[in-house]
This record gives structure tokens, sequence and C-alpha cells, in this order.
């Protein structure tokens, strides 16, 4: 079948998912709370390396707790990447602060450690970091947090895109006060929606699970002290992430293959190239990128629109956000002239990286690309 859907990044299921799913309606715990969300937390916990974990209903709720927990609240200045998907800098506005754009780096084309340190020159004042790693490719994090603590300043760290990702080693979600994942139906795992906040500090966690059940305190009535949201991650959900994570590093190992599979078809086409990392880092590789030289008569669209053609899913890079209209105003700040990051969305494109794609689906994306190079 030539014209086959092929996708971007779609859910892969394995079967083990419904072993927790049925344990969830036999026991009758299909509401949030219940015996998959206590042992996801401590599963995805584990894995990271230690710590402590809170499972929400997504990854955006779990920013917006982690700036509650961190103390930003009203006209508070926020720094936040300008290039990342929107969940990630919105909940600043969430809780009335304000966010201040940072742009990216080469190396990495997540926010830029000697921008950052521009940003605080200019706004000292500043109550939180969020920092990014884009498409599972891990941040400059140790130069990032040290910046933090050397202006005491909470560092959160947004690893919704690069679970399973390290960096010198260590796990990402794991630099910052706090680490958020995401399990939407794309990412790298799924539990078809919902999220993590990670946390060292067992006592923010037990506070964000109390905010993500509407802050109800320990009465025998409903008694609210705080005002609290309804972010808990429910029961049933909670088993298909435990079922997922059985599978996670089968998964990155997928996601890499496609990834090098990329790079050594695109090598001999000077104009193409993929989406760096550090050597000091291992990407989850969770979406393959690449960007197409600003001199060559191919531009990112004609690709898209040529595997558009083909049954063949592929996606713009982020939009940055300091461009986007509902942030029209918020400032930007770069380490030199011109913003890298609004290159990189000009001459950028996401890849299809679904980790179902055969043999004969990677084939065909090759060859559609390779063939407007000619």
């Amino acid at each position: 079948m030539t014209n086959k859907k092929i996708y971007l990044s779609s859910p892969t299921m394995h079967g083990e998912e419904l072993k927790y799913i049925n344990e969830a309606f036999d026991t009758n715990w299909v509401a949030p709370l219940g015996p998959n969300v206590n042992e996801f937390e401590k599963e995805l916990a584990a894995y990271v390396g230690g710590g402590y974990c809170a499972a929400l209903s997504s990854g955006t709720a779990a920013i917006h707790l982690a700036l509650i927990l961190a103390g930003v609240g009203r006209d508070d200045i926020v720094f936040g990447p300008s290039m990342t998907f929107s969940a990630t800098v919105n909940p600043i506005v969430y809780v009335g602060a304000r966010p201040v754009f940072i742009d990216s780096d080469a190396e990495t084309w997540n926010m830029d450690p000697v921008a950052l340190e521009k940003a605080f020159d200019k706004y000292p004042e500043v109550k939180a970091v969020i920092a990014a790693n884009l498409y599972g490719t891990p941040a400059k994090l140790d130069e990032i947090r040290d910046i933090c603590k050397d202006h005491n300043v909470p560092f959160i760290e947004d690893a919704a895109e690069s679970l399973g990702s390290t960096y010198k080693g260590a796990q990402t979600g794991t630099f910052g006060d706090y680490g958020i994942f995401s399990f939407n139906g794309n990412k790298i795992i799924t539990t078809s929606g919902g999220g993590m906040l990670y946390c060292m500090d067992e006592d923010k966690i037990k506070k964000a699970r109390f905010y993500s059940t509407q802050a109800r305190e320990p009465e025998r009535h409903y008694e609210h002290k705080e005002i609290g949201y309804n972010y808990r991650m429910s029961n049933v959900v909670a088993g298909i992430g435990r079922g997922q994570m059985k599978h996670l590093d089968e998964h990155v190992s997928i996601k890499k293959d496609i990834y090098m599979e990329y790079k050594d078809a695109f090598k001999d086409i000077e104009a193409i190239r993929m989406n760096p990392y550090l050597s000091c880092s291992e990407p989850n590789f969770w979406l393959s990128c690449i960007t197409i030289d600003e001199g060559s008569s191919v531009k990112p669209l004609d690709i898209l629109l040529a595997l558009e053609k083909e049954n063949v899913e592929s996606r713009p890079i982020w939009k940055p956000m300091h461009l986007q209209p509902v942030y029209k105003g918020s400032d930007m700040i770069g380490a030199g002239d011109g913003f890298l990051c609004e290159k990189i969305f000009d001459r950028g494109l996401c890849l299809p990286s679904d980790i179902k794609n055969t043999r004969e689906d990677m084939d065909r994306i090759i060859t559609i690309i390779r063939s407007l190079f000619v």
C-alpha cells in the first residue's frame, strides 16, 4: 500500500498497558488517585534516579504548579525559551507573571546561557527560569542551573519532550529545582494525556498533590484555605503509563535509529543539516529535525508539501514565542545581533519520526526528500 499514512509521531501500544487498565476496572479504581497513580510516580522517580513525583493531568499543569511552588505571582518576571511549544510558557501568564523570552544557542537549539546572563543583567528581579529540552535534545543544563544558582533563582526544567535523554550521564528533568514530564499522545511514551512534576523535595511534591486535588484541607467537611486545581492524573491513565514505562528505553533506541538513518541518508546533500546535540548528551531523539541552508533553492515548505502530497506527515519547527501574536510586546533577549531561533524556524522542519515506521516507510520518506535536491 504505497499511499498509506505515515505519521509524525503517533502512540505505540504494546499490550502490557491493558494489565494495569484492567486492574483499575476490576477494582473500580477509575477515578483520580489509586494504586496505578502511586506506582507510576514511584517508577518514574526511580527511572530518573530518585526523588519524588506527582502524577498530573498534563505537563502544562506541572509547570503551573511548579511556578506556584516557586513563589511566582502577579507581575513577577519569568525567563523562558522563545523557541518552544506554547505550553512551556503559557503557565507564566496563568499566575499573572510576565514572560521574558531568551534566544536559542546553535549547539542545542535550546536556551542560550550567554543570553540568559544578559537577561539577568537587565532583569535582576526575575523570580524563576524555565528552560526546555527541545525535541528531546538536552539544553546546556549544568550551565543554566549554575547561572540560576548564582542568582538564587529557581530553575524549572521542562523535560516534556526529553524523557529518557541524558546530559553528562544524568537523566533530564533532574537538573532543575523542578522537573516537568509529559505523556501526551505523540511523546516518547504516552498515557494519552498526562504529565508529571518531579522534585527532590518530598514536601514540595506533597504540596503539589494538595494543590492538584483542589487544595482540600484534611477536615470531615470540605475546607479550603488556598486555591486548588483539578490536576490529578486518573488511575486508568496512570495504568497506561506503567505499561509504557516498560518500553521507554526501547522507544529511545528506535528513535535514535530513525535519526541516524536520516543523517546517513542526507549526508551528501550539503544544504541539509540535522538538529544538533552536544557530545556529552544522549538525546531521546523524539523528533528528527532538519534545517535547510539559506542559499538552497529547496525550502522547508517545499519538503512539507511534497511529503503531504504523498500522505506523509511532517511539521514546521516551533514558531518562536516572541513572534506569536498573543505575546506581542514581550521582551526578547539574544546573545548578539538578530535571533537564532527565528532562523531555525524559517529554515527548519520536523521529519516523520514514528516508532512504527517500517523499512519501506523510511525509504519512501527519504526518496521523496532526496528527489527535491536532484
